[in-house]
């Protein structure tokens, strides 16, 4: 009897502590995690949706001006190329895929996706509240429902891209049409690199975010079923992975490689010398391809124009935030002075940014001996920065300092605002991966019209985010 009443105290105090451990985990994992995760992926599926439907409506635009042009040339060419409209064309192409359980190439999503699975079926985990398991749920549709739209607009980039190829191989044979292929070139050049964006961007992870992975990643758990249910595990073949692994069937051995080259270059030293050499520049060039087009992810996406490297980038993304300090030493009238800055600038170009700022003056005292602390003014100020080598930058500006204590200029000559127009060379630099730092010199070509007179050469160092 004594033994019975043993176990059932054993196993109620081990059910106790076992919910105790299920309760702390569910606190851990923050509920911000679940409502940053179906804000963003939902915000994510909203934008690419308007950007697919905007490069289609732009894109079938293109293609009646083309249809147009030549139906007055070669009707029965016409008529065979665009024998269907785009809309038939695009929906007979995913008609397949549309619905269909979709995969992703991109590791955080997968990893993403998965931990919200392992939540899911990890039973007592996030036990005890109901909220939390809409939360999980809702989060888990969302990210769903991103992949299903990721993996269309990669069939529709794709299908684009084999269109343009097919239009500009059959208009090749006729003049006139250069510039309209161009401009479907850049529509799906833009396109793509939207995309590309949007996955980035995507990967931007929040504070709660952060921690719910760490988390989820430190129970042992966790590791086998990504091993199972990974779509990364999948592609690799790892053991145990419940999805479909891709067939290697009809890839060629590394003996038939050689064999191969054997037959083409024939055998021995030189061959394999030959092989190397060509190999190496090759993959030179790859590399130099590479760092010029990073986002690219096919050859035939390769651009005939210079495009613009800042167009699809967030109006967000192009904005720079910053701060800057500069010191001016006394005279009669005004103490040392120390001007802080805040800015903000707008990138309009790879090389180029504009803003504006406001600065304060802050009154130091006259030296060492006489340190007093006082309001000297403010200031507003425009400033655009251009690229000129390296780090180095040109930069010019101009700005309004108002300064209260005019009055005490003789003869009331003194101004209440002074204007400056500035122009110089910065040097930026790197302090860590969230801040750079600079340093600039420049040049006040109206300091002889300001009244007392200013020093005309000014020097700032500051940083920007």
């Amino acid at each position: 009897m004594k033994t019975l009443l043993f176990l059932l105290f054993l196993l109620m105090t081990t059910h106790e502590v076992w919910s105790q451990e299920a309760q702390k985990d569910s606190a851990i994992i923050p509920l911000a995690f679940f409502k940053d995760v179906t804000r963003k992926s939902d915000r994510l599926a909203k934008a690419l949706d308007r950007k697919t439907n905007k490069a289609l409506s732009q894109f079938v635009k293109q293609e009646n001006k083309i249809k147009h042009r030549l139906d007055r040339i070669d009707s029965l060419k016409a008529a065979d190329l665009f024998a269907q409209s785009m809309t038939s064309r695009v929906t007979g192409k995913l008609g397949k895929f549309m619905g269909a359980v979709t995969q992703t190439d991109e590791p955080y999503l997968d990893s993403l996706s998965n931990s919200l699975s392992f939540l899911k079926d990890t039973k007592g985990l996030l036990a005890g509240s109901k909220d939390i398991s809409d939360k999980l749920n809702r989060s888990l549709r969302s990210v769903d429902d991103l992949k299903e739209r990721l993996a269309q607009a990669e069939q529709i980039k794709a299908y684009i891209r084999e269109r343009k190829q097919l239009l500009k191989e059959q208009l090749s044979q006729y003049t006139g049409f250069t510039k309209d292929l161009q401009k479907l070139n850049k529509q799906a050049y833009y396109y793509v690199q939207q995309i590309n964006e949007y996955k980035e961007v995507f990967k931007d992870r929040r504070k709660a975010e952060q921690k719910a992975m760490e988390v989820i990643r430190k129970i042992p758990a966790f590791n086998d079923f990504m091993q199972k249910h990974s779509q990364i595990a999948s592609l690799f073949n790892i053991q145990g992975a419940t999805t479909s692994a891709q067939s290697l069937e009809g890839l060629q051995t590394r003996s038939q490689v050689e064999e191969l080259i054997q037959q083409c270059l024939g055998s021995g030293p030189n061959a394999s010398a030959a092989v190397s050499q060509q190999m190496a520049e090759a993959h030179s060039r790859f590399n130099e391809l590479k760092s010029k087009f990073p986002n690219l992810d096919n050859a035939a996406e390769m651009p005939d124009f210079k495009p613009k490297e800042m167009k699809t980038k967030r109006f967000l993304k192009r904005l720079e935030f910053g701060s800057n300090i500069q010191f001016q030493r006394s005279n009669r009238f005004f103490p040392t002075t120390s001007d802080i800055a805040g800015q903000a600038a707008y990138k309009f170009h790879k090389n180029g940014s504009a803003g504006i700022g406001l600065s304060y003056k802050l009154g130091l005292g006259t030296g060492f001996d006489n340190i007093q602390f006082s309001s000297q003014g403010m200031g507003i100020r425009t400033f655009i920065d251009w690229k000129l080598k390296g780090t180095f930058f040109l930069n010019g500006g101009y700005e309004q300092n108002y300064q209260p204590e005019y009055v005490g200029v003789p003869n009331g000559l003194g101004q209440k605002w002074i204007e400056s127009g500035l122009i110089g060379i910065s040097k930026k630099y790197k302090i860590n991966s969230k801040l750079k730092g600079n340093a600039m010199v420049l040049f006040d070509f109206l300091y002889n019209k300001h009244i007392p007179k200013t020093d005309p050469v000014k020097f700032r160092i500051g940083y920007n985010f």
